[in-house]
Parts: structure tokens; sequence; C-alpha cells
């Protein structure tokens, strides 16, 4: 087993070896699902509602294993709505812009509660559910201009398109109080993705629930419902991690009121180390200095890398068989960039990598994929074939 690969993942991959077609594949362990979901709920104060983001990763044998240990979903369009309805989901809150008439009544008829981000949603949101005969509810997304928090995409605290503007918080409440269709609950604070100071997130966390009472008092919401948000961060290619620990030590004194549902709705953390992707050597070649070994795969399949502008750190998984009667290309302890099988040149996962030996015909498998990687790339470029999709 080549060391930083579990020895289930290393034989999911193993097993795909050798068949008409060079590994391309995605690995997703069930256990280490569990495991993290366990650990991040640990650090949570005793009460504390734990969704799983699953724009994260919306493969149905991960939503639903989380499903089944979390205490529900957080999705952001109706496609996710259908999926997290389909995966069991305990609770389902529904956010992000731009949600159409069709995605409110999907909602409203799965019985969502719904974070909105305007007063023009708001309304809509009653005519649907006066449509339906119910009343649903609501919590209303605010951006504070005092609510941010470091990460790699801020989205309060900063002009974005996310959230009302606390300054006209009291206008969207009135119209609120006079819509029957909508009982507004409280108040949706998520403010960043990917943070990795945990000290910083619980002081945020803390902050954010002391506001969202006093909002409440200000402008006479009985608020039930407090939505701080994920954005617990993963440090790809570094040493850094979000200290699980640390944030609890800074949650441990938070009193959170009677009847109030303090919500957290991280994504990133739950499946990032749950996810594997391999891909197999096609070529190995020096191209003006520079090594190359080339994948049947990419960016296509994990754009991360080359979205973030990282190199992602890799291990080889070396596969004795080669089926050509002709020397198999190789480069022995040097730097190695690995790139993918599309024809551009930003095709690129990982850049001067140092290995042992690297051969055509081995495997490499990128750890810390099970988030933002298969669901966030571009699938259909030059029209490869998808990866397989394992779960073990």
């Amino acid at each position: 087993m080549a060391v930083g690969v579990p020895p289930r993942v290393a034989a999911a991959v193993a097993g795909l070896v050798g068949g008409d077609a060079p590994v391309c594949a995605y690995v997703y362990d069930r256990v280490v699902l569990r495991e993290v979901a366990g650990a991040v709920r640990a650090a949570l104060p005793p009460g504390a509602v734990l969704l799983y983001a699953m724009k994260a990763n919306g493969h149905p044998d991960v939503v639903a294993e989380l499903a089944r240990v979390v205490d529900g979903v957080e999705v952001a369009s109706g496609g996710e709505l259908a999926a997290a309805v389909a995966a069991g989901a305990g609770q389902v809150v529904f956010g992000g812009p731009a949600k159409t008439d069709g995605q409110l009544a999907a909602a409203v008829a799965a019985g969502a509660l719904v974070n909105v981000e305007s007063v023009l949603e708001l309304r809509r949101l009653d005519l649907v559910a006066r449509a339906a005969g119910v009343r649903v509810e609501a919590a209303v997304r605010v951006n504070r201009p005092a609510g941010g928090l470091a990460g790699s995409h801020a989205m309060a605290g900063v002009a974005t398109q996310f959230g009302v503007d606390e300054a006209r918080l009291g206008e969207v409440v009135a119209v609120a109080a006079g819509l029957p269709g909508v009982r507004l609950v409280g108040f949706s604070l998520h403010a960043v993705s990917n943070n990795l100071d945990a000290a910083a997130h619980a002081r945020f966390v803390v902050d954010a629930l002391a506001w969202a009472v006093a909002a409440g008092g200000r402008f006479g919401v009985a608020v039930e419902y407090v939505n701080v948000g994920g954005g617990f961060g993963v440090d790809y290619a570094g040493g850094r991690r979000f200290d699980l620990a640390v944030l609890r030590a800074g949650l441990a004194g938070l009193v959170v009121p009677p009847g109030v549902r303090l919500v957290f709705e991280p994504g990133r953390l739950l499946v990032a180390d749950a996810g594997w992707y391999a891909a197999q050597v096609v070529d190995v070649k020096r191209t003006q200095g520079r090594w190359f070994a080339v994948l049947r795969g990419g960016t296509h399949h994990f754009r991360l890398p080359a979205a973030w502008g990282y190199d992602h750190p890799f291990v080889v998984l070396p596969v004795s068989g080669w089926p050509y009667p002709f020397a198999r290309p190789q480069v022995r302890a040097a730097a190695v960039d690995v790139v993918g099988e599309l024809c551009t040149p930003r095709d690129v996962l990982c850049r001067g990598q140092v290995v042992d030996r690297l051969r055509a015909g081995d495997v490499v498998v990128f750890g810390r994929a099970g988030a933002y990687g298969w669901d966030i790339s571009h699938h259909d470029f030059l029209r490869h074939p998808y990866p397989r999709m394992v779960v073990v």
C-alpha cells in the first residue's frame, strides 16, 4: 500500500487495474464520512443542529450516508432538494440566490425551511405557500457589515449577491409580518467558505448568535432559528488544519437560549477526506527540461487545483503489469508535473512534486478529493468518458 492511501481505497483502485481502459475513478469511503461527521458533531454545542451542505458532494451514496448521521441537509437548487428528499434527510434547509417559483414550490412541498435572500423572494415564497394552502418557515439571510470571517470565499462583511443588507432588515421583517403564508423564525448568517482559523470561527459563532437574538428583540422577531452556516476549511496543499478541538473549546461556554435552534451547515470538511481521485498514467515524457506524467483524467474531473491555483499532492500506486513489447517510460528521483488529457496547457493537477519512481501504467491518487471535486468540474469538455464512481 502506498503511504497515505488507506488499504480499502488502495484495494478498490487495484481492482480497477487491467480492464479495457486505463483507471480513472473517484473512490468514496463511508467509514470516513461517519467518522468525520462524528468528530464535527462532538465539537458543536449540545443540541446544535448539524446539516450537510450538499454542494460539496452530491453523490447519492455520500448524501445518503451522511443523512443517516447528521440532522439534515442544506440544499441550494431544486436538483439538490430532490436528492436530499430521496436520501431521507431528516431536515432540509433551502438556501442560495435566484430560487425559481418552481423550486420554492418544491421546497414548500418537501417541508423545507427556506433561507430567503431578498424582499422579492420573500413575497414570492408567500404566494407559493398560500397557493399550497400552507404556512412555510423562513429565515432571512443577512449580510452584516461586521459579520465577515477570513476564508477563501467571503459571502458577508463585503458587498456580495448574498442576503439582505443589514441596513434594510427592518423593512424585510415588516414585510414578512404582513405575509400570511410565511412564518419568520430567525436569521441565516453564513459568511465564508474555507476558513482554517477555528478560534476565529468560534468567535464568529458566538457573535452571530448574540447578534441574532438582539436583532430579534429590536425588530420583534421571536427567534427560533439561527443559522451560522458552514465554512470549516481544508488545507489541500499545506499542513494547516481546521482544529475541531479549538472550535469546541471556543464554543464551550456558549449559552443557546431555550427554544433556539443553532444550525451549522458545513460541507467541505465533512466530505473532503472521504474521497480520492485516481487516474492512470498514460505517458511519461520530458519536454524543455521538465518531466510530465500525462493522465487518463484531469481537471475536467477534478477542477479544484486549477480553479484555486494550487498544486494538489498525490501518491503513486505502482502497477507491475506492462502490456507492451517495448520499454516502459519512467522517471526516477525527479520533480514531475502531473497533467491531464485535455487540449489545454491549463490541465494541470500538480506541478513539481518529487517522486521516487513513476512509470507509464502506474496510478496516481489524489487524496482530499471528496469535496468540490467532481461536482464543480467541466465534465463534458472534449467528451472524454466520465470516471468510475466507487463507494467502499
